[in-house]
């Protein structure tokens, strides 16, 4: 009685007298010939409850904080403080065994008592009599020897639909006793597109619209997929399909796609457009004018591979690549000294010069120690200096997994762990490093790094380290003094890794297509399905049987089918933005646009760095050099132009990083900016000199056109070219020029990939 009278209830007895339904359940279960049902237990009935309700999602009992001075961690990631918090805190007010209908447990999430978080469970429903069960049982905690989940399976797991069909998900849990069980009113359902489909919380889907959609179902930390595939309601003849060009393993995957959901291919690129596309993405260059006229009157079937062949072989693919990956390692002046940078950006560029594999360059990173200057590997440590930082680029860097959310609580999105956030991070607990080697920027920059034989990572949670381990891989004896990254190198680069080879093989396609086959480019959480699984699946395979040679990725890419198409939209793929059906044009990086402005006008820009003969870089006031955007070590290098136009400033491991979005202000610099006006107005330019050496207009604009789009104009854009040239005395000639120069310079065309 001296528990009842805690409570001031604010609906009528009668609704509080309806929590005794409890007991009835109980004695009917005592009494009847039917054996009784199993304890309930609290890690594998209880929290899911809690998580469904939301009870320990971020915005209520779950946040840092919790919610009136009751917390529970977020989704359940630690039961046994959960339980605690149920079971003891506030003198175990929460729960009374002895009449389960009085707690308050239960009371507030029915809002029998007031509950600001508003109703969660309904009084007698099946989530209200197993919690009622429970608390009638003693609420007791998780054991040991108790079952685990195994594993998630949906139903149906793949689906061909049509739009506005509705059809219900279902989710099974397998336990380690080998128990299966229907646990699809604890899961939480999302939709991966909504434009696709919607779910209800109770997992029915409705088809909304056409494309490649997916429904994930969470449950106790554990993600399952339903694929969904609506068909687009084009009208394509079957022989449109059957005349599909295909020259390897690209074009079927991605064939057999377009005619699941009905899309209709566009034609081939032009040989202009190609080789255009072709350089831009291979090199970072614009082709010349005489290499677009040789590749249009070679006659060659195999001209495509042979073009993918001297591009990958050429100087400037050791400059292009060598850069990309420098923004994916965080080469940067404003976190490395200059000897520092000068020395890691040379150790990458090296590797991409000797076309070293993927994953023996991943590996000589992850396990390198040494001398920041002699050993430029080493500098990977030097940007990121703690065992966390350290564990979140690794996964993020090399198997696009984010599990920085997983440092704090079990990540809400993903199957990993706090348990096993510690473990992973663990396996640089013993990375060191000492000093810096004099002044912060006259030194030369010297940091060891050096590995302990012993220390461990505490797990804040805990209080205690986390054996040492992979992500999904066994743990390694604490006590074992080897460098724990020789084993962590060995599991990341295995073939076996679920995420290593799909991560590369994501990333060099985004940089050839546009986009990756998931999106974002480096988040392959299981959340995140692939837009064509089989294509990833195959691009992945790929890498590993080339034995992470990524120069025969890109040549496959190449020379595909898929990446010859034109951006033409047609009728039967207007409304396609994933699935490669067309080219998506996209805007040309900061990087690529300026050494374009640069090579077509003919007026180097000048960087206070400069590239050595050597390939390496250094810092200086003088200019004694021409440098290209993409021949700049350091992302710390002073440019308007290449911060306006979103250049990666290398701060964190995150693609994001990078914008290749349009905005008003590139609009406005374009227009009136010193970039490009100066360098059209400029005496010495290749425009102005053109324009002296080619006294017929007619010639000079071909070659213009060439210089700029790597086509001929057609006959509109001559003859309005003609026209302006034909109505301006000789004196004006040069200032008509500039202007048809920049008309080309600042058009779509130029600025985009296509």
């Amino acid at each position: 009685m001296k528990r009842f009278l805690r409570f001031r209830f604010s609906r009528p007895r009668a609704a509080v007298l309806s929590a005794w339904a409890c007991a009835m359940v109980l004695n009917a279960f005592a009494a009847g010939s039917n054996p009784p049902p199993a304890p309930v237990s609290f890690r594998n009935d209880v929290l899911p409850i809690f998580s469904k309700a939301g009870c320990n999602s971020g915005g209520c009992h779950g946040a840092l904080a919790g919610k009136g001075g009751f917390r529970l961690s977020l989704f359940g990631y630690n039961p046994e403080a959960d339980h605690f918090a149920i079971t003891r805190e506030s003198q175990g007010r929460r729960i009374e065994p002895a009449d389960p209908g009085l707690s308050l447990l239960l009371t507030k999430s029915t809002t029998t008592v007031a509950h600001k978080g508003g109703k969660r469970i309904e009084v007698g429903s099946p989530d209200y009599q197993t919690l009622a069960r429970w608390i009638a049982e003693g609420a007791p905690g998780s054991k040991a020897d108790e079952p685990t989940l195994v594993d998630l399976e949906v139903e149906p797991a793949v689906r061909i639909v049509s739009m506005g069909e509705s059809l219900p998900m279902t989710v099974r849990a397998r336990y380690s006793d080998g128990r299966i069980r229907d646990v699809t009113p604890w899961c939480r359902f999302t939709s991966t597109d909504e434009t696709v489909a919607s779910v209800t919380p109770q997992g029915r889907a409705t088809i909304l619209g056409p494309g490649q959609g997916a429904v994930t179902a969470w449950f106790s930390s554990r993600i399952v997929i339903a694929r969904l595939t609506s068909p687009y309601s084009n009208t394509i003849s079957s022989d449109v399909f059957r005349a599909l060009p295909s020259t390897n393993f690209i074009d079927a995957r991605v064939n057999e796609q377009l005619v699941r959901l009905n899309l209709q291919p566009s034609p081939a690129a032009s040989d202009a457009v190609f080789i255009r596309r072709a350089f831009l993405d291979t090199l970072g260059l614009l082709p010349t004018p005489a290499e677009v006229r040789a590749f249009e009157s070679d006659s060659r079937a195999d001209k495509h591979a042979r073009l993918a062949d001297a591009l990958l072989a050429r100087p400037e693919f050791v400059d292009y690549w060598a850069y990309k990956w420098s923004d994916l390692l965080l080469v940067n002046g404003a976190q490395l000294r200059p000897n520092s940078v000068k020395a890691y950006y040379s150790w990458i560029r090296s590797r991409v010069a000797d076309n070293t594999p993927w994953d023996q360059l991943v590996r000589e990173l992850v396990t390198a120690r040494g001398s920041s200057v002699d050993e430029g590997a080493s500098n990977f440590y030097s940007v990121h200096q703690d065992p966390e930082s350290m564990a979140e680029n690794v996964s993020q860097a090399f198997l696009s997994l984010s599990i920085n959310c997983a440092r704090c609580h079990n990540h809400p999105l993903e199957k990993w762990t706090n348990d096993q956030y510690y473990q992973f991070a663990n396996l640089f607990s013993r990375v060191r490093a000492k000093g810096w080697g004099g002044d912060a920027r006259s030194g030369d920059g010297k940091r060891t790094l050096f590995v302990q034989n012993a220390g461990d990572l505490i797990q804040p949670r805990t209080g205690k380290p986390q054996p040492p381990a992979p992500l999904d891989a066994p743990a390694i004896d604490p006590s074992d003094s080897r460098d724990r990254r020789e084993i962590l190198a060995k599991w990341l680069t295995s073939p076996k890794n679920p995420y290593f080879a799909r991560s590369i093989a994501n990333r060099v396609w985004a940089n050839f297509m546009g986009s990756g086959v998931v999106e974002p480019v480096d988040d392959l959480r299981t959340s995140n399905p692939a837009v064509n699984e089989p294509l990833m699946a195959a691009l992945a395979s790929h890498v590993v049987e080339n034995h992470f040679d990524l120069r025969a990725l890109m040549r496959v890419i190449l020379t595909s089918h898929t990446y010859r198409r034109s951006a033409e939209v047609l009728p039967g793929n207007r409304e396609d933005r994933r699935h490669y059906s067309r080219f998506f044009p996209r805007r040309l990086s900061a990087e690529v646009l300026s050494d374009a402005i640069a090579e077509v006008t003919g007026v180097p820009d000048r960087f206070t760095e400069l590239a050595l003969s050597d390939g390496s870089t250094e810092a200086t006031s003088a200019f004694t050099n021409v440098v290209r955007s993409l021949q700049l070590s350091d992302a710390s290098v002073k440019s308007y132009f290449l911060k306006t136009f979103g250049r990666n400033q290398r701060e964190i491991t995150c693609e994001c990083e990078r914008s290749n979005q349009p905005s008003l202000v590139q609009a406005l610099h374009l227009a009136n900016g010193s970039t490009l006006n100066d360098k059209l107005a400029s005496d010495s330019g290749r425009l102005a000199k053109l324009l002296r050496e080619r006294t017929d207009p007619a010639s000079w604009i071909e070659e213009v056109w060439m210089l700029c789009l790597s086509r001929r104009p057609n006959e509109k854009e001559r003859a309005a070219a003609l026209a302006a040239f034909a109505g301006a005395p000789a004196s004006e000639r040069s200032h008509v020029a500039e202007d048809v120069a920049w008309s080309l310079l600042t058009s779509r065309e130029f600025l985009f990939q296509h």
